[in-house]
């Protein structure tokens, strides 16, 4: 068991250093540290530790508040790894919305082309699609995201007057507010099915606010994720489900007026 404590904390501790020389603050690398240091203390310090938790009081009721926390975490991080493959695309839908996910300077990184792989996957399947790809401009971004993608769609064969980018906004909600409207200038009600491609971990969000923004029938086309985004894309998505379970919105609560700060780079999670 400690042999096994100790390779996991040794792990973790690499991990975090990777994150300390490639990227700088964000939510994904703060929960990782957290978990690396929690680990690594109880690696080195078992004994008493161990002793503490349940020789003593005070120990008692931390080691349940951890335990019944870290369960209800467990459940979640579950549920986001469920949910993402719970409303898939029916293969009817005529509209295909790309979500942006961050840039490095005018490319898209390696997050956002999971996504575009797969948006141009079901795009050649379905030759007579219409697809949106929406993001607006991030401050470390050299155009929008929306452009960028759509570039990328082209370059890789895909019609030009099938793809229309939408650049206004880097908000999730406001993409699909922004798409609404191009649909609706041509014709296209928000009740026609339409499918929303994202990375699995952020389908569910992303679906709640298909809705909030008016469409009924949207469904979800899930891409993959780099290996090395993994842990810190759903430890992070799980606080970012709860917090819309809170307040509904990104562009509400407590959190927002931080939003600058723990998005300070992108440089790690988004190559």
């Amino acid at each position: 068991m400690q042999i096994i404590l100790n390779l996991l904390a040794l792990a973790l501790i690499l991990y975090s250093i990777s994150l300390v020389v490639t990227s700088n603050f964000n939510m994904g690398n703060l929960l990782v540290w957290l978990l690396t240091a929690m680990v690594t203390a109880y690696a080195v310090w078992q004994k008493p530790i161990h002793a503490w938790l349940h020789g003593t009081v005070p120990g008692r009721v931390v080691f349940w508040l951890l335990a019944v926390c870290g369960a209800v975490y467990a459940v979640l991080l579950v549920f986001v790894a469920v949910s993402g493959y719970t409303n898939p695309a029916t293969g009817q839908e005529q509209v295909v919305i790309v979500l942006g996910a961050g840039l490095r300077r005018d490319q898209p990184s390696l997050l956002l082309r999971y996504r575009l792989d797969k948006a141009l996957e079901y795009a050649r399947q379905h030759p007579d699609v219409l697809v949106i790809t929406a993001g607006g401009q991030g401050r470390d971004e050299w155009v929008p995201e929306g452009q960028a993608m759509r570039d990328y769609l082209i370059a890789e064969g895909l019609d030009p007057e099938r793809v229309i980018a939408e650049c206004k906004s880097t908000s999730t909600e406001e993409n699909f507010l922004f798409a609404r409207e191009i649909l609706q200038q041509r014709g296209i009600d928000a009740q026609e099915p339409v499918v929303y491609v994202t990375n699995a971990f952020h389908c569910y969000r992303a679906g709640q606010y298909a809705r909030m923004a008016g469409f009924s029938a949207a469904h979800a086309l899930p891409a993959g994720i780099p290996l090395r985004s993994v842990l810190t894309c759903y430890l992070r998505e799980v606080l970012a489900v709860v917090y819309y379970w809170l307040f509904r919105s990104s562009r509400s609560g407590f959190l927002h007026p931080l939003v600058g700060l723990l998005s300070l780079n992108k440089k790690f999670f988004y190559q």
